[in-house]
């Protein structure tokens, strides 16, 4: 009969019978190959998600971590005992009592060496702009540095509380 046939061969109309279909171990592939959907409705192919001098991937902890190092980087030219000293970002402070720090220091012991820290979350929140953030940021390093140095804020930066 025209339309049965045995295993591997085809029907009289050509096409593959069902033991050929079933037996086979993925969808029939077709003869030609398909042809690219990149270019689509003619407007020519994408370009960059965004230029290559923007990072994708910087997120906020990490700018304002570039912040920090930055105001470090500055104030290491003028004391290079700064080098001795640990610089950290954490989120938020440890809970106190009402008022919120932006930053703290502690001096340097035996078991490790003099540390400033200072707090991402609340230097944020108290900054309405970019780069009211960074002058916020230099601020309170500053600060902190002199505590630890026991110095006045000025003489640790003479820019300190200048716009």
């Amino acid at each position: 009969m025209p339309g049965r046939g045995a295993t591997g061969e085809r029907c009289a109309s050509g096409r593959a019978t069902l033991r050929q279909v079933m037996d086979s171990p993925g969808p029939p592939r077709p003869t030609e190959p398909r042809p690219r959907r990149r270019d689509r409705h003619g407007r020519g192919m994408r370009g960059p998600v965004a230029p290559p001098q923007v990072p994708l991937s910087a997120t906020r902890a990490d700018t304002f971590r570039d912040l920090v190092q930055d105001s470090v980087e500055r104030l290491e030219r003028r004391w290079p005992q700064l080098a001795e000293v640990d610089f950290l970002v954490l989120e938020v402070p440890a809970p106190q009592d009402d008022s919120v720090p932006l930053g703290s220091s502690a001096p340097a012991t035996r078991e490790r060496h003099a540390r400033v820290v200072v707090y991402r979350r609340p230097v944020e929140l108290r900054a309405k702009s970019r780069d009211e953030r960074a002058l916020l940021v230099h601020e309170v390093v500053v600060e902190q540095v002199a505590d630890l140095l026991g110095l006045a804020p000025e003489s640790v930066d003479p820019r300190y509380g200048q716009d």
